[in-house]
């Protein structure tokens, strides 16, 4: 199972130097932000899930991103969106992580986020950065994780 939480990814961010606040009222609509050594998440997250999240994206930004990239249609901007928010979903389920959700007999995006440790939204949004990635399929060892029509793994025999 997956062992990345809200907790270990606090700890991530401390053994990095640096620094999670929560703040409320956000002056903007995101869920999270990051500037210099603080990375702020609005208090309006509801569960750790949620909070681990967003933590993990501010995190793909303090990893891949330089400067303020706020204006996102900036193409440059976009691009480095795209990167951060990448980071985040190969950090917290990565296609091996799909694999492992398989081979537990996850039957639903409800399971397999729950077994993941993600939020069903964040499954989603992996799932559509993916497939962009990738197509409809990719090979990993043995396995060929599928990302439409649906989410699904095939273990190859052989």
């Amino acid at each position: 199972m997956n062992n990345l939480n809200y907790e270990t990814l606090l700890q991530e961010a401390s053994d990095t130097d640096l620094y999670v606040i929560e703040k409320a009222p956000f002056q903007s609509d995101a869920k999270g932000l990051i500037r210099n050594d603080v990375i702020g998440l609005n208090k309006s997250l509801r569960t750790d899930t949620e909070r681990a999240c967003v933590l993990a994206e501010e995190l793909g930004h303090y990893h891949t991103t330089v400067g303020n990239i706020i204006d996102t249609k900036d193409v440059s901007n976009a691009k480095q969106e795209y990167i951060a928010r990448m980071w985040s979903y190969n950090k917290m389920i990565g296609l091996q992580g799909i694999i492992e959700a398989y081979k537990h007999k996850c039957t639903s995006k409800h399971d397999m986020a729950e077994f993941l440790n993600v939020t069903v939204d964040f499954l989603d949004e992996a799932i559509r950065a993916y497939t962009h990635k990738y197509g409809m399929c990719t090979q990993v060892d043995n396995y060929i994780v599928f990302f439409t029509p649906g989410l699904g793994v095939m273990e190859l025999i052989g």
